[in-house]
């Protein structure tokens, strides 16, 4: 797979789709590969009409790992996802991002408004006080630490089962095969849990964007679940609030993740979006 030299470090990325057609941009969650856009979904994107790029954020997946002690804020993880469209020589494109990505798409297009054609943030929030507020059996996904894959494969993929159910869609619940197989093909690719913490700490850093959010001018749509555990649809609600003229859909059912059975409402949220910027 490609790897770009962008912004001081390497990022792997994949396209798919025609050249000539118009850019989606879709950048992933806390500690999640670009493999959580899975490949039916972009193709299923492809096929309304848009040329996909997917890529693993920095301390995740085969992107750059950085070390211990360093820091970043979601401004280098934005200018991050720039850089990467100047390396495929795209002037413009639709960006969309979900959780940490949805922060990192919005900050994208606060810092980089000329290269943003529209905004979809999914499952995400401002940063505001009160946007964020996880319920406690959520919350503790993101302090535990999981079992050493190298010791115990098995313990570790059921910890990662547990988290993904408390985390998860309850309307549109995952197999139990479906789940292993993404925890085991994911902790294969690549397992880096000290950049998880990295990039925990890049949105503590980066604060409340309701301010910026407030000088967009960019046709956005937000889409959260209704019984989404982790950032609850206030975050969603706070976020279609702050940006001029945003869309917000509200989804039952879903948590936060992006279940199969919910990839064609995602993409009419992105496809909605780019829409209204012809």
């Amino acid at each position: 797979m490609p790897r770009a030299d962008v912004n001081g470090i390497e990022i792997e990325y994949e396209t798919f789709g025609p050249e000539d057609a118009p850019a989606v941009l879709l950048i992933n969650g806390l500690g999640s590969q670009m493999t959580r856009w899975p490949v039916p979904f972009c193709e299923k994107l492809v096929a309304r009409g848009y040329r996909v790029i997917r890529f693993d954020n920095r301390d995740v997946g085969r992107s750059t790992w950085f070390a211990s002690g360093d820091r970043y804020t979601l401004s280098d993880m934005a200018a991050d996802a720039a850089a990467l469209l100047d390396h495929l020589t795209i002037d413009k494109a639709h960006v969309a991002g979900v959780s940490m990505g949805g922060m990192i798409a919005q900050t994208v297009a606060i810092e980089h408004p000329s290269r943003v054609l529209s905004l979809t943030s999914i499952m995400s929030a401002t940063g505001a006080p009160g946007t964020m507020d996880a319920t406690p059996e959520a919350a503790a996904i993101l302090t535990q630490v999981a079992p050493d894959p190298t010791v115990d494969e098995e313990a570790f993929v059921a910890h990662g089962m547990k988290n993904a159910r408390t985390i998860g869609s309850p309307g549109y619940p995952w197999s139990d095969e479906a789940l292993r197989e993404r925890v085991l093909s994911e902790m294969r690719r690549a397992y880096n849990p000290k950049g998880v913490q990295r990039q925990r700490g890049a949105i503590g850093a980066s604060g409340d964007r309701t301010e910026k959010l407030s000088q967009l001018d960019v046709p956005t749509v937000v889409l959260h679940g209704e019984a989404d555990p982790l950032i609850p649809k206030a975050g969603g609600e706070a976020t279609a609030r702050a940006i001029p003229g945003a869309e917000l859909r509200i989804i039952p059912g879903m948590g936060h993740d992006l279940p199969e059975a919910l990839y064609d409402t995602i993409i009419d949220a992105i496809v909605a979006a780019a829409e209204r910027a012809r």
